[in-house]
């Protein structure tokens, strides 16, 4: 090989490099670090992203988990959202090995799930985000819309974990193929064990996978010990979806 040919086989080689190289960031977000994004005509366009340490370098997708706030973070003041769960860990400084997203909800509304795939579809156009690692954690009303979503659109996630919260014990065979952790306190008088212990039976009944950890003496505030929980983001991690 002549030297013409060798450059040109480099500049080759380089090009190819360029074409398969992970895209940065979008503007205004920052690797290892959590920031507030906005998507102009989503109807959740309005969110926390927490991209972790690497991302933009490696070439490997990363997981992709949303988060669903409870009904008292719901408004305007985006701050709010970082009062519990994950994206108040990530501001403390947990490094989550996986794209984190937090959207938030206006004042009196619910999670709707045709909005929640909306997103779903524009997060996979602007992150680097492995569509077959989509996962889903909610509390309380976030709970809620865990359940929902997933039996509306199973093939959006991979996995959920709800926190005292719960679906349709219905609806839930539409989602047997999706795991579930899930999650309450005994002593909940805001929502019932009885109503999530409802959809996590019937998803057994129906051949999927779910595991239901009970808090004793707990109230509504389960997500505190939940979201504490050593195993949950090894498990999160070790979810691939299974497409119907």
């Amino acid at each position: 090989m002549n030297r013409r040919q060798t450059l040109a086989s480099l500049g080759a080689l380089a090009l190819a490099g360029c074409a398969t190289a992970p895209p940065a960031a979008p503007a205004g977000l920052v690797a290892g670090q959590q920031k507030s994004w906005t998507r102009e005509g989503l109807g959740l366009g309005r969110m926390w992203v927490s991209l972790p340490s690497g991302y933009g370098e490696q070439r490997e997708r990363w997981p992709l988990v949303v988060f669903l706030h409870g009904s008292g973070e719901r408004g305007r003041d985006l701050e709010i959202v970082l009062r519990n769960g994950p994206p108040m860990l990530a501001a403390k400084g947990l490094a989550y090995p996986f794209v984190l997203v937090s959207p938030q909800l206006d004042e009196d509304r619910r999670w709707e799930p045709e909005e929640l795939h909306a997103l779903r579809q524009a997060l996979q156009t602007h992150f680097y985000v492995d569509p077959d690692r989509c996962l889903a954690t909610g509390l309380s009303l976030g709970g809620h819309g865990v359940w929902d979503w997933a039996c509306a659109y199973p093939n959006d996630l991979a996995a959920i974990a709800p926190v005292c919260g719960h679906g349709d014990p219905a609806r839930v065979a539409a989602m047997r193929g999706v795991p579930v952790r899930a999650y309450h306190g005994d002593a909940d008088t805001v929502v019932s064990i009885e109503l999530q212990r409802a959809c996590v039976d019937a998803l057994r009944a129906a051949g999927g996978s779910a595991s239901f950890t009970v808090y004793p003496g707990v109230g509504h505030g389960s997500w505190v010990p939940a979201y504490e929980d050593a195993g949950l983001v090894p498990w999160l991690l070790a979810q691939r979806r299974h497409t119907a």
